[in-house]
């Protein structure tokens, strides 16, 4: 079965929210670039809420030319959304209704393994009931300083014991935690 593995930026106050407008710190040695293409190649697809497609879908399909930017243009996309009806991004289709029924075939058809980027309402489902099998965790060195509760890492929802599985730091002093959770640890 084919696992999600979900990739989050996150503050050390716990902000998750446009880690794009955050502040720079040190730069990166490429470390983290080649972490995200990574993933990214040993994925093929990527599952997404609204928030992050609305992010993503203006932004890369204007890039070109690299292995990132070529493979997730390239790839399946799945946006969950009640509201999306006609998605602009090549290949990418919308799940409605039946959200958990979906992406649970999803992850019983055949392939590699599917990326999720950002932590809201769609990653806490996929907690919910079982589907998310690893997170990223990009810990940023900074205090954001300010958010609102739909910005924060933290929101109302099951327990889910996490088991560290990988720690490595980047030179720009950015943490890539990279945990599984301890119920998919006994199914394997």
């Amino acid at each position: 079965m084919r696992r999600i593995i979900n990739s989050t930026y996150v503050s050390a106050d716990g902000v998750i929210e446009n880690p794009h407008l955050w502040p720079a710190g040190e730069p990166d040695d490429g470390t983290g670039g080649r972490i995200q293409t990574e993933l990214l190649l040993a994925c093929d697809a990527v599952l997404m809420g609204r928030r992050t497609y609305d992010g993503f879908a203006p932004v890369w399909p204007t890039r070109s030319g690299d292995p990132y930017s070529d493979r997730i243009n390239t790839m399946e996309k799945h946006v969950v959304s009640s509201t999306l009806r006609d998605p602009e991004w090549t290949n990418t289709t919308v799940i409605d209704g039946d959200v958990v029924g979906a992406i649970t075939r999803l992850k019983e058809r055949p392939g590699q393994d599917i990326v999720q980027y950002g932590f809201g309402q769609l990653s806490y489902t996929l907690l919910a009931h079982g589907l998310l099998d690893e997170l990223r965790l990009w810990v940023h060195p900074l205090f954001v300083g300010r958010a609102g509760p739909q910005d924060l890492l933290f929101r109302e929802g099951p327990p889910a014991p996490l088991e560290l599985v990988d720690a490595t730091p980047l030179t720009s002093g950015i943490v890539v935690l990279t945990y599984t959770f301890a119920d998919a640890l006994t199914a394997r």
